[in-house]
């Protein structure tokens, strides 16, 4: 069957188009034209008249004008075929490339250099726990006065024995100063209270620092006309409380000491309490990078805050795997390290909290346990999956944001009967609070709790602390197994009483051996019988068809 012909568009246009379109060609013309004439440029070049009969001389010129013409010819023939000739060695060398590739000895000659080039020394991994307590321990070491930063939210949890214990053993020289941070997220109450409580220790410093603050390279627009009713930015954000205080004291502190070098203010702490938020409020501007997953800070930085103040920014504090369940997921550290999923984080925080409180703060209504309350809030929030389905991960690393970053407003209560650590002595007191201004401090806070807004106690989820956090200065300090429970205890002992007996008979007859190492205990499941009957199962929304035929 013969293929009909397809007529061909029509390349007619209405007037209003055509006419658009002549409209448009005048302009650019008359564009070119103008540009062309500032420019010097002229459109036209004039015609070569040549060599007039009447000039003297005219076979003589149009004989020199003939050879010039040849010379720019054979000059033009000669490097042409000066490319041709380089041309045809490309194609020679290529060639014999790639004879050799198919060469066996020429490929293993070819892997031996690259292999000797992939065995240059690798850097050290920054994300390593090695890396990171070395560069803690530069920081504590280097400092004159070390400001442990606290979550306001969970102060006693954010402490570190491990790091208040080293740098009070490292002598009188330096000192050790607690600043609460995030106290916008907790009640005034709350806040007065742990302050009071940890003065008797150290001295306290309450903090709200500033999330909006720019890069030194972003400059403001500058404004022609400035209003004279321009409102200063005082949002939630933008404002900074108790930057000023802290700045002051450790700027009489460093004229104290009266030595020529700038005093070392080293900020240390757990990740996102908020290390590096301190120092840009301090400094002003963006001098550290900010983040909420951890690991943002992994070297030692300093920032001059003045000419007699450094601030030393250094890497969180690497939590030890013998800490609490609630402890590590209060601040998502096994979920970033791979060692918990997001799901089980959750459900130990939800354990931690009431569950009114949740409902109300986060508008969803009664759940069951964590699965249902993700789905929930995946819900309410929009993370849906294709179908429909509810993105309950994508709800849960939500979840774990708001508790870990500067959002969600959540504290804990003051312990009622809270004792001294061991190595705070009534010496080691009064040393820590020798230097400073102490009545500059109270009267810092009390200005710092006056400006900030806080929210009302009904309004902010509440929890109970589970102590301060175990860190790692070193990793030979981290342990094999986490540390089990009473119930585990007993039940582990009861085991291995067993175990024991036999190996006791079994070295009476059997001679000494290499050292054997501990197997891994299996944990033994008793099978229980279990009735799996109709009359069992949970059927409240079933219908029962065994009425209707009694």
């Amino acid at each position: 069957m013969k293929r009909p012909k397809l007529r061909k568009a029509s390349k007619r246009l209405s007037c209003a188009k055509r006419y658009k379109i002549q409209k448009k060609v005048r302009e650019h013309n008359k564009k070119l034209r103008k540009d062309a004439k500032k420019k010097g440029l002229k459109k036209h070049v004039k015609k070569d008249l040549g060599v007039p009969n009447s000039a003297p001389f005219k076979e003589e010129v149009l004989r020199e004008a003939e050879q010039r013409r040849l010379q720019i010819e054979e000059e033009k023939e000669r490097k042409r075929q000066a490319k041709k000739e380089e041309r045809a060695q490309k194609r020679k060398k290529e060639k014999e490339a790639a004879v050799k590739e198919t060469d066996p000895s020429a490929k293993k000659a070819r892997k031996d250099t690259t292999a000797n080039k992939s065995e240059k020394p690798s850097g050290p991994n920054k994300s390593s726990k090695q890396h990171l307590c070395n560069e803690l321990n530069k920081v504590i070491d280097a400092s004159d006065v070390v400001i442990e930063v606290l979550d306001a939210r969970d102060p006693l949890g954010c402490r570190c024995p491990q790091l208040e214990e080293a740098v009070l053993l490292k002598g009188s020289n330096k000192k050790l100063l607690l600043v609460l941070t995030k106290i916008d997220l907790v009640p005034k109450e709350n806040v007065e209270k742990w302050i009071k409580c940890f003065q008797r220790e150290f001295p306290v410093m309450a903090f709200k620092g500033s999330t909006q603050i720019r890069d030194k390279t972003v400059k403001a627009k500058r404004r022609r006309v400035v209003a004279s009713n321009e409102v200063l930015d005082k949002s939630k954000g933008a404002a900074c409380f108790g930057n000023d205080c802290l700045a002051e004291l450790l700027t009489v502190y460093a004229a104290k000491t009266q030595s020529e070098a700038a005093l070392k203010v080293g900020i240390v702490g757990f990740p996102n309490v908020g290390k590096s938020t301190l120092i840009n409020s301090l400094k002003g501007m963006m001098a550290c990078h900010v983040g909420i997953t951890k690991g943002t800070t992994k070297t030692m930085q300093e920032v001059h805050m003045s000419k007699t103040v450094k601030l030393m920014d250094s890497p969180g504090v690497v939590a030890s795997p013998s800490n609490s369940a609630a402890s590590m997921a209060m601040r998502s550290l096994q979920v970033e390290e791979g060692q918990e999923s997001v799901m089980d984080a959750v459900n130990t925080l939800l354990k931690q909290c009431d569950k009114s409180q949740i409902m109300l703060q986060y508008n969803i209504p009664d759940f069951k346990n964590s699965l249902e309350f993700l789905t929930l809030f995946a819900k309410k929030r929009g993370y849906l999956q294709k179908g429909g389905v509810p993105n309950t991960e994508q709800a849960a690393n939500t979840f774990l944001t708001d508790w870990t970053g500067a959002k969600l407003s959540y504290h804990c209560k003051v312990p009622g009967s809270y004792s001294l650590p061991s190595y705070m002595t009534d010496a080691v007191v009064t040393e820590m609070q020798n230097g400073w201004d102490l009545d500059k401090v109270k009267e810092g806070n009390k200005e710092t709790l006056k400006g900030v807004k806080f929210p009302n106690l009904s309004s902010s989820i509440s929890f109970v602390s589970r102590g301060p956090t175990a860190g790692l200065l070193t990793v030979s300090a981290t342990p094999d197994e986490p540390p089990s429970t009473e119930g585990e205890e007993q039940h582990s002992d009861e085991d291995d009483e067993p175990e024991q007996s036999e190996s006791h008979e079994t070295e009476e007859l059997e001679e000494p051996q290499e050292p054997v190492t501990d197997k891994p205990r299996q944990v033994r499941f008793q099978s229980a019988p279990v009735d799996i009957s109709l009359s069992t199962v949970y059927t409240d929304d079933a219908y029962d068809f065994n009425t209707d035929f009694k």
